[in-house]
C-alpha cells in the first residue's frame, strides 16, 4: 500500500479574499486560483486552499500551534518581494549557522516562514 502524501493544506479565514491576495502578492505563487475561480495557491507540489468558514475568529488566537513553511532559493529576494507586499515581521531575515530563516505575520495573525537551508543542513536531513 502506497502512504499517503501531504499534497495541500486549508487556510481558513473570515475574510479569505484579503489573504488570498496577501500570499499572491508576498509569495508569488505557480498559479493563484483554479478553473472554478477557487483561491488554490500552488507552491511546487503543494496547494494552499484559502477559504471562508464561520468557526475560525478574524485573528489566529494561536499562531506558532502550525507555521506555514517555504522552502526558498533566494531568501534575501523573497524577504524583498514580501517587504514591498507590506509584510509584518515576527523575526527578519536572519543567518543561523549558515541557512536563512525569517517569518512573517499574515493579515490572519498566522506565522509564515521562508528557510534558505545550507547545503551542509540538506545533507544533514
Amino acid at each position: 500500500m502506497a502512504r499517503p502524501v501531504l499534497g495541500s493544506l486549508l487556510l481558513a479565514s473570515t475574510d479569505p479574499g484579503r489573504l488570498h491576495t496577501w500570499y499572491a502578492a508576498a509569495l508569488d505563487p505557480e498559479s493563484d486560483t483554479d478553473a472554478n475561480g477557487y483561491r488554490i495557491l500552488k507552491f511546487g507540489e503543494f496547494f494552499l486552499f484559502i477559504d471562508t468558514r464561520d468557526d475560525v475568529a478574524d485573528k489566529n488566537p494561536e499562531p506558532g500551534r502550525v507555521i506555514l513553511n517555504f522552502d526558498v532559493e533566494d531568501a534575501r529576494a523573497v524577504a524583498a518581494r514580501m517587504e514591498s507586499a507590506g509584510v509584518t515581521w515576527l523575526a527578519e531575515l536572519e543567518d543561523r549557522d549558515g541557512s536563512l530563516f525569517a517569518t512573517a505575520i499574515d493579515p490572519d495573525g498566522n506565522y509564515v516562514q521562508i528557510i534558505q537551508l545550507s547545503e551542509e543542513h540538506r545533507k544533514a536531513m
